[in-house]
């Protein structure tokens, strides 16, 4: 079975493409890994990806980004954007964040979402491999203080599926619309069931 590729709109932040997409696109079809759903036409767009229990999530998701030229960005702490290292953080997509900053990781996304045209921020909201209870709330607050919609990314290591779920708002009650959220994944899906 082939795999097929959903149709990226032009205003979703991008790259060239060209010989990376050529081998993420080989890596899906080697692998016999699907994409099913399609993606949002949405210049600015906060995508949480779970259930995160294995380093194998990473390379699903660098073969995601290649395969559909996707220009993502992700946090990290600022002390590994300093010196030569840094640059290639940068290059790679990466966004340092200051923890001590007076604003905090919300106020900071906030305003880096303020000042782009496209911004497509990935984060795995369980923040560890590692069973927790609870989900990092950061990127709710994100999500509703700029205005930007949530894509739910689902890897489903039992079909070998990577599932975007129907953009959605997060424009009320946290708590109850975090909780809706969550319902959408599920244990047996992931690398490790045990984990989440």
């Amino acid at each position: 079975m082939s795999t097929s590729f959903p149709d990226i709109p032009e205003s979703v932040p991008q790259t060239d493409g060209g010989f990376t997409q050529w081998l993420g696109r080989k890596a899906f079809s080697i692998s016999g890994w699907q994409l099913v759903g399609s993606f949002p036409d949405e210049p600015k767009l906060l995508v949480i990806v779970a259930p995160h229990t294995s380093n194998w999530d990473f390379l699903v998701g660098l073969a995601i980004k290649m395969a559909l030229n996707l220009n993502v960005s992700f946090l990290g702490k600022d002390a590994l954007f300093k010196g030569p290292l840094g640059w290639w953080m940068r290059k790679l997509g990466g966004i340092a964040i200051d923890r001590s900053s007076p604003n905090g990781v919300v106020g900071q996304m906030v305003a880096e979402f303020e000042q782009r045209e496209k911004l497509m921020l990935v984060i795995a909201p369980e923040g560890t491999r590692k069973k927790v209870d609870e989900w990092k709330k950061g990127f709710m607050f994100i999500a509703k203080d700029a205005q930007i919609p949530v894509l739910p990314v689902e890897f489903d290591f039992k079909h070998k599926r990577v599932v975007f779920h129907p953009t959605c708002r997060i424009d009320g009650d946290v708590e109850s619309q975090l909780k809706s959220i969550k319902s959408i994944f599920s244990a047996e899906k992931a690398k490790r069931p045990d984990c989440f």
